[in-house]
């Protein structure tokens, strides 16, 4: 079931409506009745197995808690292999086995291996994940076993952040649960105002850029230039606001109920490095492989080159984590390149801004980090190698000429061949300028804060534009969530 559809909209009604109206104590049901039916809304077969991993967890954490010795890895071993097995049929097996049907062609053999005909359990990666750090989390002491089976399954089927986050800490979410959390208009109207602007950003800003983005990045050869670059840089602010969309309706929906989910993104883009940018986005996944791999693995407290080793390692593993495609990976080892690399070049850089007085305040970071992430994104996007080296080799060729035949009113550059027309090419423009303007306000107060403080007739009449805007200017052609296929 899509946020940006409908039939969410009435479910996400008679949920919250009968969540305030049922005793407390019973609201976990309905949440969790609620999540199997958001589930399985998408591929109703694929619970079952969201089911077993559940129950393989739910009895590991209370095997591991009453257990001793070495007792207690074996049964975090056998609960981490578990979902680390359902991800690797699902996302991986097709993956491995094509690049072993590969190397086997190079020997001039058959590959004996049969691929699967499956399909992808809709956010298999973030589920799973979340439901690691429950058994990691018992095991380092650091949370009880959950005896309630029912809560523990609504920990990992909570409906608002089941399929694309934020990956929740059982501290953090558990005993969230069996909370009292009685109506309060403050809090709803704060969780709206949320949901709104996260569906703002999702089907205005997102869906609309993708028209652009899709049409050059499905078709890379019959562009080139300033389509290229057009379509590059409009994939930078798609993503962002497709995703911290998808974040933005999953917090502001517990926040009605009650429930306080993590911050997932800010501002990502104001960054003034890379490291600050894996700070800033997808907060939950940086701070998931941080606390889980990047520290076991030593983290920063080993030798230089083992400490360059880790951090590499971790985003390699992160693309990995994005997709069972040599594209994600090689994006995840270009943003562990950028970090290594910073940190063997800091002192020749930080001599080099200090001659020519470039300071941390300046724009000049920001702008490097913004060019060196929306270059990492060509092969997040891109279908394939063969389509990322094509964009790269030409993004920016025949750009001078294009520009000059513009000037001159002589260029062949054409607004139609990014799939648009000159109007919804200038509104695309304007949205993103409106975004970074809502983002220099967020630096100071949360964009719920920011409406409060607007007198009623104003914070009404920027309720009744947001509204307007979305049915005007959106999109719906129920274009499903970037992040719902990792």
């Amino acid at each position: 079931m899509l946020f940006n559809s409908f039939h969410f909209l009435i479910f996400f009604i008679i949920v919250t409506g009968l969540y305030f109206a049922i005793p407390y104590n019973r609201r976990w049901l309905l949440l969790l009745i609620s999540s199997c039916y958001f589930y399985m809304a998408f591929v109703p077969v694929y619970i079952l197995i969201l089911g077993a991993t559940i129950v393989i967890d739910y009895f590991a954490g209370i095997f591991i808690e009453e257990a001793h010795g070495k007792k207690r890895r074996l049964f975090l071993v056998i609960s981490l292999f578990a979902n680390i097995g359902v991800l690797a049929i699902f996302k991986y097996y097709n993956f491995l086995n094509h690049n072993l049907s590969l190397l086997f062609h190079g020997f001039g053999k058959e590959n004996p291996i049969p691929f699967l005909e499956i399909l992808l359990p809709i956010g298999l990666s973030f589920h799973t994940f979340q439901a690691m750090s429950y058994t990691i989390e018992v095991y380092r002491g650091n949370q009880r076993a959950e005896r309630h089976f029912g809560i523990y399954s609504l920990y990992v089927m909570f409906y608002p952040q089941l399929v694309a986050g934020p990956i929740e800490r059982p501290q953090n979410l558990l005993h969230q649960f069996r909370e009292k959390f009685d109506f309060d208009y403050e809090r709803v109207t704060s969780g709206l105002r949320l949901m709104a602007w996260g569906l703002f950003k999702k089907v205005v800003i997102a869906d609309r850029l993708a028209m652009v983005v899709d049409n050059v990045y499905n078709h890379p050869t019959q562009h080139s230039g300033i389509d290229l670059l057009i379509a590059t840089v409009f994939f930078t602010f798609q993503i962002f606001c497709d995703f911290s969309g998808y974040s933005d309706m999953a917090i502001g929906a517990a926040r009605i109920m009650g429930f306080k989910l993590m911050t997932n993104f800010n501002q990502p883009y104001h960054s003034k490095s890379i490291a600050e940018f894996w700070k800033r986005w997808h907060i939950s996944l940086s701070t998931w492989f941080k606390d889980y791999l990047y520290i076991p693995l030593g983290g920063n407290r080993v030798s230089i080159p083992r400490w360059y080793f880790n951090l590499f390692f971790v985003f390699l593993i992160s693309g990995l984590w994005h997709g069972a495609n040599w594209t994600f990976i090689i994006w995840g080892a270009l943003n562990g390149f950028y970090l290594v690399f910073a940190e063997i070049t800091k002192d020749i850089r930080n001599k080099i801004n200090h001659a020519l007085r470039i300071s941390r305040t300046s724009f000049i970071p920001t702008i490097t980090t913004f060019l060196l992430i929306a270059f990492a994104w060509i092969f997040f996007r891109a279908n394939n190698l063969g389509s990322a080296t094509y964009i790269i080799r030409h993004l920016f060729s025949e750009i001078p000429s294009e520009l000059a035949g513009i000037i001159k009113g002589t260029s062949e550059f054409q607004i139609k061949n990014l799939g648009i027309t000159p109007a919804q090419l200038f509104i695309s423009l304007l949205l993103i300028v409106l975004l970074e303007v809502v983002h220099m306000y967020q630096r100071k107060k949360d964009i719920s804060e920011i409406f409060k403080a607007f007198p009623p007739y104003l914070r009404w009449s920027a309720y009744f534009a947001i509204v307007l805007s979305i049915l005007f200017l959106g999109v719906f052609d129920d274009r499903q969530f970037i992040y719902f296929q990792f």
